[in-house]
């Protein structure tokens, strides 16, 4: 995908967020992220997005105060809120561009980094605000692949990336609506990635949705198409989390 697709990807799924957060209501319990309420799901990203769109105003070279450190608006007004701050967002990146040299939390330092990153996450979330409006709707394929992608490329930027470890043990992931296959080997000294047709210890098929949303703890492996020791999946949410 290229910058301005992640751009549109941002604009369509933090729009229908919006949308999910008032059928659903701020107070109702988001079930794929059981600790929060739709009010709470609102208030962390939209911190994010606006925390990112200064990032990028500033072009910023160092972190500065994290997106942790501020405090969303009352619960009432946060629909509002959220809705309002994507754009901010959207603007921020397009104004940007992909190229510009910035501070990132991983070794790519540029705006187009920002643009992934935040395209994935809020389809994520969007995902969570319809499922609490019990009216979820997939990730598009597209997004859903670079999604995966993406998250292979970010485990060894995460704080407990040491823990995802293993004695060669090989997980393998098949979409079935369209192309992308990925065999995930947890290695004593990390985890590799590669994209292929291969045979795992495990094989988990799917849609692209589907895949990404198992990858990041939102659906059960029971949604999923499994063969071989379905024990390594549960090994793997357990070691790869947020």
């Amino acid at each position: 995908m290229n910058h301005g697709e992640y751009v549109d990807a941002i604009r369509r799924d933090g729009a229908d967020l919006a949308v999910a957060a008032e059928q659903a209501g701020v107070g109702t319990v988001v079930p794929s992220c059981p600790l929060w309420t739709i009010a709470d799901l609102l208030g962390h990203l939209g911190r994010i997005h606006r925390w990112v769109a200064s990032l990028l105003a500033e072009r910023a070279a160092e972190r500065g105060a994290h997106w942790s450190e501020s405090e969303p608006p009352p619960v009432g007004e946060r629909i509002e809120w959220f809705a309002a701050g994507v754009p901010m967002l959207a603007d921020a990146l397009t104004d940007a561009g992909p190229d510009v040299e910035m501070w990132t939390w991983t070794s790519d330092r540029s705006s187009g980094f920002w643009a992934r990153r935040q395209a994935n996450e809020t389809a994520v979330h969007r995902y969570d605000a319809q499922l609490a409006a019990r009216a979820p709707q997939p990730v598009a394929h597209d997004l859903s692949v670079d999604g995966i992608d993406e998250l292979f490329e970010l485990v060894p930027f995460w704080p407990r990336a040491d823990r995802v470890r293993g004695d060669g043990e090989t997980l393998h992931f098949h979409c079935t609506d369209g192309t992308g296959e990925w065999l995930a080997r947890l290695e004593r000294d990390g985890l590799t990635v590669t994209r292929e047709h291969a045979k795992g210890d495990v094989a988990a098929r799917g849609t692209a949705s589907d895949l990404l949303l198992f990858l990041y703890g939102r659906i059960p492996a029971d949604r999923l198409e499994v063969f071989g020791d379905a024990s390594l999946l549960a090994r793997w949410r357990e070691l790869v989390s947020w």
